[in-house]
């Protein structure tokens, strides 16, 4: 198994973070198209439809503002996808999980790169 495990540091509130992380509109504009809704059980999809991905996922962890968990299910990878917040200041860490990979192939490599660049989309966004 390969994990991917990414720490990011924001100059904003963590109730900021979380709500990039979990309001479905603002989610559509870091990460992808989606119909997220942040309630255990809840089951979503992301898609891009320019590179006609569908991600299927189901909600497994809200813990508000400190922690969100749900399933990565897309194309070759069957993963779970973990944030996890801590304000210190007038800075949030997060720390990103991405679990479940069976070996470090081209879907892991592409997913920890495509996780630190939609993270600078987020940078932006926040």
């Amino acid at each position: 198994m390969a994990d991917i495990s990414l720490d990011f540091q924001f100059k904003s509130p963590i109730h900021k973070v979380w709500d990039a992380l979990t309001q479905s509109d603002t989610l559509a504009k870091w990460v992808m198209e989606n119909n997220f809704q942040p309630i255990v059980g809840s089951k979503c999809q992301f898609w891009n439809k320019e590179i006609d991905l569908v991600v299927d996922s189901e909600v497994l962890v809200v813990d508000e503002p400190n922690k969100l968990s749900y399933t990565w299910v897309g194309g070759p990878i069957d993963t779970v996808v973990t944030w996890t917040l801590k304000q210190e200041g007038e800075t949030t860490h997060v720390h990103l999980e991405h679990t479940g990979f069976a070996q470090e192939d081209y879907a892991f490599h592409g997913a920890k790169s495509g996780w630190a660049y939609k993270v600078e989309e987020l940078k932006k966004i926040l």
